[in-house]
Protein backbone atom coordinates (compact mmCIF):
# COMPACT_ATOMS: atom_id res chain seq x y z
CA UNK A 1 0.00 0.00 0.00
CA UNK A 2 1.24 3.32 -0.85
CA UNK A 3 2.29 5.76 1.94
CA UNK A 4 -0.98 8.38 2.53
CA UNK A 5 0.61 11.96 1.52
CA UNK A 6 -1.10 14.10 3.61
CA UNK A 7 -0.29 13.86 7.62
CA UNK A 8 -1.62 15.14 11.08
CA UNK A 9 0.00 18.49 12.30
CA UNK A 10 3.32 17.64 14.15
CA UNK A 11 2.00 18.69 17.26
CA UNK A 12 -0.73 16.09 17.15
CA UNK A 13 1.06 13.48 16.84
CA UNK A 14 3.48 14.69 19.78
CA UNK A 15 0.38 14.81 21.63
CA UNK A 16 -0.69 11.23 20.78
CA UNK A 17 2.90 9.98 21.76
CA UNK A 18 2.88 11.52 25.16
CA UNK A 19 -0.69 9.95 25.80
CA UNK A 20 -2.16 13.87 26.15
CA UNK A 21 -4.67 13.62 23.18
CA UNK A 22 -8.55 13.75 23.79
CA UNK A 23 -10.39 10.24 22.42
CA UNK A 24 -11.73 11.58 19.23
CA UNK A 25 -8.09 12.85 18.25
CA UNK A 26 -6.49 9.86 18.95
CA UNK A 27 -9.31 7.80 17.15
CA UNK A 28 -8.20 9.34 14.32
CA UNK A 29 -4.21 9.34 14.67
CA UNK A 30 -4.05 5.75 15.25
CA UNK A 31 -6.44 4.65 12.76
CA UNK A 32 -3.68 6.87 10.60
CA UNK A 33 -0.74 5.40 12.33
CA UNK A 34 -2.02 2.18 10.50
CA UNK A 35 -1.79 3.01 7.24
CA UNK A 36 1.62 5.38 7.86
CA UNK A 37 4.51 4.14 8.29
CA UNK A 38 6.23 7.56 8.30
CA UNK A 39 4.40 8.65 11.39
CA UNK A 40 4.01 5.45 12.76
CA UNK A 41 8.58 5.93 13.07
CA UNK A 42 7.84 9.34 14.56
CA UNK A 43 5.23 8.59 17.42
CA UNK A 44 7.77 5.53 18.24
CA UNK A 45 10.51 8.09 18.13
CA UNK A 46 8.22 10.18 20.36
CA UNK A 47 7.55 7.83 22.67
CA UNK A 48 11.25 6.38 23.37
CA UNK A 49 12.28 10.09 24.05
CA UNK A 50 9.84 9.62 27.06
CA UNK A 51 11.09 6.38 28.07
CA UNK A 52 14.74 8.04 27.64
CA UNK A 53 13.12 11.27 30.10
CA UNK A 54 11.44 8.86 32.38
CA UNK A 55 14.80 7.07 33.04
CA UNK A 56 17.15 10.21 33.66
CA UNK A 57 14.86 10.97 36.68
CA UNK A 58 16.29 9.89 40.24
CA UNK A 59 14.63 6.72 41.95
CA UNK A 60 12.40 7.90 44.28
CA UNK A 61 12.44 5.92 47.95
CA UNK A 62 8.84 3.84 48.67
CA UNK A 63 7.15 4.23 51.91
CA UNK A 64 7.63 1.74 54.61
CA UNK A 65 5.37 -1.02 53.46
CA UNK A 66 4.43 0.16 49.97
CA UNK A 67 5.91 -3.16 48.82
CA UNK A 68 3.47 -5.63 50.99
CA UNK A 69 0.60 -3.48 50.19
CA UNK A 70 1.23 -3.93 46.50
CA UNK A 71 2.01 -7.64 46.43
CA UNK A 72 -1.03 -8.36 48.49
CA UNK A 73 -3.16 -6.67 45.82
CA UNK A 74 -1.56 -8.84 43.04
CA UNK A 75 -2.16 -11.85 44.98
CA UNK A 76 -6.23 -10.66 45.30
CA UNK A 77 -8.85 -11.18 42.83
CA UNK A 78 -8.99 -8.68 39.55
CA UNK A 79 -10.47 -5.56 39.97
CA UNK A 80 -11.99 -6.22 36.93
CA UNK A 81 -12.78 -8.92 34.06
CA UNK A 82 -10.95 -7.60 30.55
CA UNK A 83 -13.12 -6.65 27.62
CA UNK A 84 -14.18 -8.96 25.80
CA UNK A 85 -12.05 -9.01 22.12
CA UNK A 86 -13.45 -6.79 19.34
CA UNK A 87 -14.33 -8.79 16.46
CA UNK A 88 -12.59 -7.11 12.93
CA UNK A 89 -14.25 -5.20 10.58
CA UNK A 90 -13.80 -6.20 7.06
CA UNK A 91 -11.74 -3.74 5.63
CA UNK A 92 -11.48 -1.12 8.16
CA UNK A 93 -8.33 -0.19 10.28
CA UNK A 94 -8.20 -2.01 13.77
CA UNK A 95 -8.19 1.39 15.62
CA UNK A 96 -11.88 1.59 14.57
CA UNK A 97 -12.80 -1.69 15.06
CA UNK A 98 -14.81 -1.06 18.97
CA UNK A 99 -16.65 1.99 17.36
CA UNK A 100 -17.88 0.08 14.43
CA UNK A 101 -19.35 -3.50 15.86
CA UNK A 102 -20.98 -5.09 12.99
CA UNK A 103 -19.87 -3.28 10.33
CA UNK A 104 -20.04 -0.05 8.62
CA UNK A 105 -23.64 -0.47 7.01
CA UNK A 106 -24.99 -1.20 10.56
CA UNK A 107 -24.18 1.98 11.92
CA UNK A 108 -27.02 4.19 12.50
CA UNK A 109 -26.42 6.17 9.77
CA UNK A 110 -28.44 9.57 9.61
CA UNK A 111 -28.92 11.44 5.92
CA UNK A 112 -27.06 15.08 6.71
CA UNK A 113 -27.79 16.00 2.74
CA UNK A 114 -28.37 14.49 -0.72
CA UNK A 115 -25.65 11.73 -1.21
CA UNK A 116 -24.14 12.72 2.47
CA UNK A 117 -24.66 10.44 5.70
CA UNK A 118 -22.73 10.67 9.05
CA UNK A 119 -23.13 9.23 12.60
CA UNK A 120 -20.99 9.81 15.41
CA UNK A 121 -18.15 7.30 16.69
CA UNK A 122 -16.69 9.18 19.64
CA UNK A 123 -17.47 12.48 21.63
CA UNK A 124 -15.70 14.24 24.33
CA UNK A 125 -16.31 17.15 25.35
CA UNK A 126 -14.76 19.20 22.91
CA UNK A 127 -13.92 17.15 20.12
CA UNK A 128 -15.84 14.71 18.17
CA UNK A 129 -15.19 12.20 15.66
CA UNK A 130 -17.84 10.95 13.30
CA UNK A 131 -18.10 8.87 10.15
CA UNK A 132 -19.07 10.37 7.06
CA UNK A 133 -20.18 8.32 3.91
CA UNK A 134 -20.67 10.43 0.57
CA UNK A 135 -22.27 9.25 -2.54
CA UNK A 136 -20.10 9.51 -5.95
CA UNK A 137 -19.23 12.77 -7.05
CA UNK A 138 -21.35 14.61 -4.43
CA UNK A 139 -19.81 18.45 -3.93
CA UNK A 140 -20.23 19.14 -0.20
CA UNK A 141 -22.30 22.39 0.67
CA UNK A 142 -19.35 25.55 0.85
CA UNK A 143 -19.19 25.24 4.82
CA UNK A 144 -16.54 26.47 7.21
CA UNK A 145 -15.30 25.88 10.77
CA UNK A 146 -15.57 26.86 14.30
CA UNK A 147 -12.56 25.72 15.03
CA UNK A 148 -10.50 22.94 13.80
CA UNK A 149 -11.30 19.77 11.46
CA UNK A 150 -9.22 16.63 10.83
CA UNK A 151 -10.56 14.57 7.57
CA UNK A 152 -9.23 11.28 6.79
CA UNK A 153 -10.09 8.83 4.14
CA UNK A 154 -11.28 5.22 4.72
CA UNK A 155 -12.01 4.48 1.43
CA UNK A 156 -12.75 6.22 -1.87
CA UNK A 157 -11.39 9.34 -2.59
CA UNK A 158 -12.26 13.59 -2.13
CA UNK A 159 -10.61 16.60 -4.26
CA UNK A 160 -10.40 19.71 -2.23
CA UNK A 161 -9.14 22.95 -3.30
CA UNK A 162 -7.04 21.70 -6.30
CA UNK A 163 -5.44 18.39 -3.91
CA UNK A 164 -7.06 14.81 -4.08
CA UNK A 165 -6.95 13.41 -0.78
CA UNK A 166 -6.91 9.04 -0.56
CA UNK A 167 -6.75 6.17 1.21
CA UNK A 168 -4.91 7.20 4.55
CA UNK A 169 -4.76 11.24 3.83
CA UNK A 170 -5.77 13.51 6.07
CA UNK A 171 -6.98 16.94 5.44
CA UNK A 172 -6.54 19.86 7.98
CA UNK A 173 -8.40 22.54 8.02
CA UNK A 174 -9.13 25.35 10.49
CA UNK A 175 -11.40 28.23 11.69
CA UNK A 176 -10.40 30.33 8.46
CA UNK A 177 -10.71 27.53 5.89
CA UNK A 178 -14.12 28.02 3.55
CA UNK A 179 -14.17 25.08 1.20
CA UNK A 180 -16.51 22.70 -0.75
CA UNK A 181 -14.54 19.35 -1.19
CA UNK A 182 -16.13 16.89 -3.44
CA UNK A 183 -16.05 12.63 -3.42
CA UNK A 184 -14.18 10.28 -6.22
CA UNK A 185 -16.76 10.66 -9.24
CA UNK A 186 -16.60 6.64 -8.74
CA UNK A 187 -16.13 5.73 -5.53
CA UNK A 188 -17.66 7.75 -3.06
CA UNK A 189 -15.79 8.93 -0.05
CA UNK A 190 -15.97 7.07 3.18
CA UNK A 191 -14.20 9.08 5.61
CA UNK A 192 -13.59 9.61 9.56
CA UNK A 193 -13.71 13.09 10.91
CA UNK A 194 -12.68 14.97 14.21
CA UNK A 195 -13.93 18.65 15.31
CA UNK A 196 -13.48 20.85 17.86
CA UNK A 197 -16.45 22.69 17.14
CA UNK A 198 -19.75 22.61 14.67
CA UNK A 199 -19.79 23.07 11.04
CA UNK A 200 -20.92 26.49 9.72
CA UNK A 201 -22.72 26.72 5.76
CA UNK A 202 -22.18 29.54 4.19
CA UNK A 203 -24.85 31.60 2.36
CA UNK A 204 -28.14 32.87 3.12
CA UNK A 205 -29.49 29.20 2.64
CA UNK A 206 -26.56 27.61 4.79
CA UNK A 207 -26.89 30.48 7.62
CA UNK A 208 -30.63 29.59 7.79
CA UNK A 209 -30.63 25.54 7.95
CA UNK A 210 -27.55 25.98 10.43
CA UNK A 211 -29.77 25.90 13.68
CA UNK A 212 -31.25 22.53 12.60
CA UNK A 213 -28.09 20.85 11.29
CA UNK A 214 -25.93 18.88 13.96
CA UNK A 215 -22.60 19.66 11.74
Amino acid sequence: MTCPSYHPPDEMLMAYGTGSLDEASSLLIATHLTLCRRCRIEVERIEAMGGGLLDSLAPESLSEGALARVMTRLDGPPARSRPPQTAAVAGMPAPLWPYIAGGVDALPWRRVGPGIQQVFVASGPIARARMLRVAPGVVIPQHGHAAGEMTMVLRGGFADAGQTFEIGDIEVAGPETIHRPASDPEEGCLCLAVTDGPLRLTGLLGRLLNPFLDL
